[in-house]
């Protein structure tokens, strides 16, 4: 009876979708446990032992206690979008995956726009996935820019308070300082919490700051490390561990710790 947990979990570990999500498929009906459809909320499975199905899809082989879910750190170059795929024919993150990453159903969490670099998370963790990219868990970000000028102390005091943008956005509060110091150009390091789409780009434009370049550093805490553009790799349990616990999930997998 240990080996129970929640239907919903279970899709939610497989890579299907978010707990939230999966209670709606189970609703619908949907989903299928030993060949039979199931509607019935909070209905408990075993995951060693039943067959579930998804939208007629066997995703038991997903189960994280078979090593199902995989999680991969990748420094997403500039000219790349964050997405799975791309109608216009552009690069996307998973281009740069080898090839049996590839082959894993894996997607991005959250975005970083088209000419900003650095780290993104991919995984078919769904339930990981919708807590990272949820706002009411303010998961940190943290962004290295490099900008024309030397920003002055009004406009760092700006962001530092929290902004509205020109277009009514009312911004939270971001952590900013001062990392160096060019001859034409200054290196910030921005800590985001919001999560407003292309934030540091549109609060820059409306300070009149021009951005040279822009790079995430860390998501919570996993960091970039020294990952060059189109390097990617697969986190250590200790990174997974790290990442889960940060948003209140436990770690799973074969070394599970609960």
């Amino acid at each position: 009876m240990k080996n129970l947990i929640r239907l919903n979990k279970a899709l939610a570990r497989s890579g299907v979708c978010s707990r939230r999500k999966a209670d709606a498929l189970i609703s619908s009906g949907q989903v299928m446990v030993n060949d039979q459809v199931i509607r019935e909320l909070g209905t408990a499975v075993d995951p060693e032992k039943d067959r579930i199905m998804f939208r007629g899809r066997d995703i038991s082989a997903n189960r994280a206690d078979q090593d199902g879910l995989v999680y991969v750190a990748l420094n997403k170059p500039v000219q790349t979008v964050t997405t799975v795929s791309d109608p216009q024919g552009r690069k996307t993150v998973i281009d740069f995956l080898p090839d049996n990453l590839k082959k894993k159903r894996l997607y991005p969490v959250g975005r970083l726009d088209f000419f900003s670099q650095g780290l993104i998370i991919l995984t078919n963790d769904g339930e990981l996935t919708h807590r990272l990219t949820h706002p009411s868990w303010e998961h940190p970000k943290v962004y290295r820019l490099i900008v024309r000028g030397k920003p002055g102390p009004r406009i760092l005091e700006t962001i530092a308070r929290g902004m509205t943008l020109k277009d009514g956005r009312q911004l939270a509060p971001v952590k900013v300082r001062i990392l160096s110091f060019g001859l034409d150009r200054t290196t910030l390091e921005m800590i985001l919490i919001q999560g407003v789409n292309r934030q540091i780009r549109r609060m820059c434009d409306d300070l009149g700051l021009t951005i040279l370049k822009l790079t995430r550093t860390s998501h919570g805490p996993l960091s970039l490390g020294n990952l060059r553009p189109g390097q990617s790799r697969e986190l250590t349990p200790d990174e997974v561990r790290n990442l889960r616990k940060s948003v209140g999930l436990s770690f799973v997998g074969k070394r599970e710790t609960s």
